[in-house]
């Protein structure tokens, strides 16, 4: 297979028939014409994702300066190593969403690219401010660097990283779906029996500070996973030779390895000993999103019986909605277009 040829930065002879556009392999100016786009999607996903716009100190953490240092203690340590998991998931999509962006030739895709890597850097300072507020500077250090000594931690790391650095090496089409699925699956997949720990404290009475932050860092990853899973869903219009029954098993493995470690990581990490929280629903709920995600591409159920969301955990969603304002984005009705509205993960 061929590879992808880096876009050029100024290319005078580019195509400006927006019919002519492409995802990959395009001839593109480069030029933000925020009146003609060829994906129609993305004027609703760019408003809705400019006005998300949110800043990690306005939230309030005194009460979790009180309750951190009374936290149980599998609880403090599930607090630590999940931290120090998703503020390394922020920095690697950081890092990463440029070097996508150099083989994306829709400009109006690349502009939802550039924004999602500004939220991932605030989703990083978050992170550090929540560590910044309830410890001291050597905790902070050691919970952010975890993942150098804690051989779980590393392995899951490893496995996406891996994605992403096969990338650097192999510049071909399927290569880059592949680093596609891997995001779709670090922002649909990967993040939540983190954040559904921290839901359970908020339930609990404790840390509502850091579940806030949580809330608007979820809102933002579901405009984030909203944007792979339709730019996978143009890729398989535009280049379906990508999409063979090889193809697609490979991806097909990436989710369910993903399902499986995540799974892993939450039995590792939460076990039995989190008040309110039991490997049974962190198995069902990570396998439940697991169906959503595939099938949200057009394939059946991975999982059986799991196509609906587990009763025991209806709570999550409700604890995910940033002030309870309901929007229905994904049909493309919103409701609202504010920095405090919420986002239904329906994929």
């Amino acid at each position: 297979m061929a590879n992808l040829v880096k876009k050029p930065l100024f290319n005078p002879d580019g195509d400006t028939d927006v019919r002519l556009r492409r995802m990959i392999g395009g001839n593109t100016t480069n030029l933000n014409d925020f009146n003609h786009m060829r994906y129609a999607w993305v004027s609703d996903w760019y408003r809705q994702a400019m006005n998300n716009f949110w800043i990690p100190e306005e939230i309030n953490l005194a009460q979790d300066v009180k309750d951190y240092p009374r936290l149980d203690p599998a609880e403090r340590k599930a607090y630590d190593k999940i931290l120090s998991f998703l503020v390394f998931l922020d920095s690697i999509q950081t890092a990463n969403l440029p070097c996508i962006g150099e083989y994306i030739t829709a400009n109006e895709i690349n502009l939802c690219l550039s924004i999602q890597t500004f939220q991932e850097c605030v989703h990083s300072q978050s992170y550090s401010y929540m560590l910044d507020t309830i410890c001291s500077p050597v905790e902070r250090d050691e919970i952010l660097y975890q993942w150098k000594t804690d051989e779980h931690l590393l392995r899951r790391n490893t496995f996406i990283g891996n994605c992403y650095n096969e990338f650097q090496e192999e510049k071909t089409p399927f290569m880059l779906l592949k680093v596609m699925m891997a995001n779709f699956i670090l922002e649909g997949v990967y993040f939540y029996s983190g954040f559904m720990f921290f839901y359970n404290l908020a339930r609990n009475g404790k840390m509502p500070g850091s579940a806030q932050e949580i809330r608007y860092i979820n809102r933002d990853e579901n405009t984030h996973l909203w944007l792979f899973r339709n730019m996978i869903l143009e890729l398989q219009k535009e280049q379906p030779e990508l999409f063979t029954a090889e193809n697609i098993a490979v991806l097909r493995e990436m989710l369910e390895e993903g399902v499986r470690q995540e799974i892993a990581w939450g039995h590792y990490v939460l076990g039995d000993n989190i008040p309110g929280l039991t490997r049974d629903m962190v198995s069902d709920y990570i396998r439940y999103l697991g169906n959503q995600r595939w099938t949200s591409l057009g394939y059946a159920p991975l999982y059986p019986g799991l196509e609906e969301e587990p009763r025991d955990m209806l709570w999550v969603g409700q604890y995910a909605n940033a002030n309870m304002v309901k929007t229905d984005f994904f049909e493309a009705k919103s409701t609202a277009y504010a920095k405090s509205t919420a986002l239904i993960d329906d994929l």
